[in-house]
């Protein structure tokens, strides 16, 4: 477990310990000092219990960054006095993999405990390596804590996965990381109670905000502050702003976070919140976001979720497409925003979504119907003698351009896709589709008498 003593005992003197990172040195010591998780490893969790009574099987802490992952995985392993092995997906192979698990066997038979394999970023391992760490999962002989950013059900091969517990935790809370920032201030240790610097509340609750849920954000904040004012100094937000200026947002355009925010703008324009729905839109420009891909999600959105109870919608969100290629960022982005609010202002109706759903699915599963002969083209001779269009009537030389002929293939008549509803523009689109199929009836019952 080298890999954390160094960090606790100092070893090789007080200078070297003291040229650590101050994220490192503050890593928590005993459960008690991990604050945040408490839903996962608090007093009387299953977790804690699993941990306090040498109980712990394999698994998996999915998690932003900051959350404590890499930390929960070494308390485990220091609590329960087993062998913490870190391991890299990304320079080890099989080998090395068969080198860790002979390791354990030793370990094990010598002092009786277990090995515990941390892997760090455990979706950048390859089918290979995880094939590979399986058996030895499945036979107890290790235990294997991996540690991701990312949703291990679609980065986790489902053998592996079924063979271990997955424990989701949490970006951390402002309230955990001022007493994380405040332990960092009065640790004598390894913390930085020698400098004698005053943090008072305002510039605790600043790095909090500032941190965005990330413990090493927050200390490494604090200990950039603390290097630019020196000892005996007051922090106060002002030395805060200046020394963070402007932090990266937590987000990854190829991560889970794009599509939890895409969703959320999705979501609330859906919902009729366009308060909340330029809140993520801001949260993915401000991200870094492609505004482009996020217009495009619009123009979907128009057709999906408002159809033709707006078609204007569609129209302003196409608009909103053509003023930020004219414009670009950031004047272009007003368009964007504008296209959003008017979005969720709406009314909202998928009937023309869910229609064509239905009529894709007829078309997949009910094969090559064959088009009745009326509506067939019959550009030549031969065709016209197969009575290809015999029979069709031209709209526009009856009432109301209604015929009462048949549209489907045979199987099919009858069938309704589209069922608009009462909201904006679709009521009037039902009005006429109750009347365009009473109409209808009406003729086909004259034809039919009229054949009899």
């Amino acid at each position: 477990m080298d890999l954390f003593k160094e960090d606790k005992t100092g070893t090789g003197g007080g200078a070297s310990r003291d040229l650590k990172p101050l994220a490192d040195r503050m890593r928590p010591r005993t459960l008690d000092e991990f604050y945040g998780q408490d839903k996962i490893v608090g007093p009387g969790t299953p977790l804690r219990k699993a941990i306090e009574s040498d109980g712990v099987g394999s698994l998996i802490f999915w998690g932003p960054p900051g959350s404590g992952k890499t930390t929960l995985a070494y308390l485990i392993a220091e609590s329960t006095q087993g062998q913490f092995v870190p391991f890299s997906a990304a320079t080890s192979g099989i080998k090395e993999v068969k080198a860790v698990i002979s390791r354990a066997g030793n370990f094990f038979k010598t002092s009786g405990r277990r090995t515990y394999v941390f892997i760090d970023e455990i979706h950048r391992f390859n089918k290979a390596q995880q094939d590979a760490f399986l058996p030895y999962v499945e036979s107890g002989e290790i235990i294997l804590i991996g540690a991701t950013t990312e949703n291990p059900s679609f980065e986790v091969n489902s053998a592996l996965l079924s063979r271990m517990r997955v424990y989701l935790l949490e970006r951390l809370s402002e309230s955990a990381l001022v007493k994380i920032t405040e332990r960092a201030v009065s640790d004598a240790t390894d913390g930085l109670a020698g400098m004698n610097l005053k943090v008072g509340p305002e510039a605790l609750q600043f790095i909090a905000a500032a941190a965005d849920g990330d413990a090493r954000r927050a200390l490494v904040l604090l200990e950039n502050t603390a290097a630019f004012l020196g000892e005996k100094a007051e922090v106060t937000v002002d030395d805060l702003k200046q020394v963070h200026q402007r932090g990266a947002a937590l987000y990854d355009k190829a991560a889970e976070e794009h599509y939890n925010l895409i969703s959320a703008l999705h979501k609330t324009i859906r919902d009729g919140d366009p308060d909340a729905a330029l809140y993520w839109l801001a949260r993915m420009l401000d991200g870094g976001e492609e505004p482009l891909y996020i217009v495009r999600r619009l123009i979907r959105f128009a057709s999906e979720d408002v159809g033709l109870a707006d078609p204007y919608a569609l129209t302003v969100a196409i608009n909103a497409r053509e003023a930020y290629h004219f414009l670009g960022s950031p004047e272009g982005e007003l368009a964007i925003a504008q296209a959003v609010i008017y979005l969720a202002c709406a009314p909202k109706s998928n009937a023309s979504y869910v229609a064509f759903g239905k009529a894709q699915t007829d078309a997949r599963e009910k094969g090559s119907l064959p088009v009745p002969l009326h509506l067939r083209n019959a550009p030549t001779s031969l065709m016209k003698a197969f009575g290809y269009g015999k029979g069709y009537k031209y709209a526009h030389d009856f009432r109301d351009a209604l015929t009462g002929q048949k549209n489907f293939p045979e199987q099919l008549e009858g069938t309704e896709y589209y069922r608009p509803t009462e909201t904006g523009r679709e009521k009037r689109i039902k009005e006429y589709l109750d009347w365009y199929k009473k109409q209808r009836q009406q003729l086909r019952q004259q034809a039919g008498a009229d054949e009899g």
